[in-house]
């Protein structure tokens, strides 16, 4: 869950402090480069693991989360939402588009019966279930939003939008202890969500003044 990943492409488009390099590294190469201590080398192994790599490859790309250099955690970030949403089936990845395309418009049942085409047909790919259960948070269906996050998290359990996800749901749930538990593993898998941040802060301060009031 959370905000829909905008594209690696889009992402370079509007940043300009890391160019990618004329040539791609080889893999190792880029994996190597993640270590160095220019920040620029890491930028642009980030930015090759994320156009070249497989879902396998996060590990890496999540250990640049906590990076000195906030441009590159945030091509970390980025990186990671395209990973996780590559399927290795051109067929899927057609229909996660189509279900992506139905949310923006408003069409949550038909996004729904898209999402769960993508689950029928590769059961095993977190990102589908991750995008049914924000469709079914949209919709107002907790319930089943939530066991959708328990499947992502099954197959993707360092999926930090789907924790985000959790919070969210326990907070339209006034489950308020829930969902700040949740939030807190959000951070801890990406300490980068400045919005989850600000939903604890802003959390924490209404169950003090309830608990002020119940005095």
């Amino acid at each position: 869950m959370s905000r829909v990943a905008v594209t690696l492409l889009a992402f370079l488009c509007v940043t300009t402090t890391f160019a990618q390099p004329a040539v791609d590294p080889d893999r190792a190469q880029a994996f190597e480069g993640l270590r160095d201590a220019d920040a620029t080398h890491r930028a642009a192994a980030v930015i090759w693991i994320a156009h070249h790599g497989d879902p396998a490859d996060d590990e890496a790309l999540r250990r640049r989360l906590s990076d000195d250099n906030p441009q590159v955690r945030a091509l970390a970030e980025q990186g990671l939402w395209i990973l996780w949403g590559r399927s290795g089936d051109e067929a899927v990845d057609e229909l996660m588009n189509k279900g992506a395309a139905q949310t923006r418009a408003g069409e949550l049942d038909d996004a729904i019966a898209t999402y769960s085409e993508v689950i029928r047909r590769k059961p095993a790919f977190a990102e589908g279930w991750n995008k049914r259960a924000t469709v079914r948070y949209l919709s107002g269906d907790f319930r089943r939003s939530l066991a959708d996050c328990d499947e992502v998290m099954k197959r993707n359990p360092h999926h930090f939008g789907a924790l985000a996800g959790y919070g969210q749901i326990y907070l339209e749930l006034e489950q308020y202890e829930k969902a700040i538990g949740y939030w807190k593993r959000a951070l801890a898998a990406n300490p980068n969500m400045s919005g989850v941040e600000a939903n604890i802060e802003i959390v924490e301060k209404l169950i003090a003044r309830r608990r002020a009031n119940a005095v």
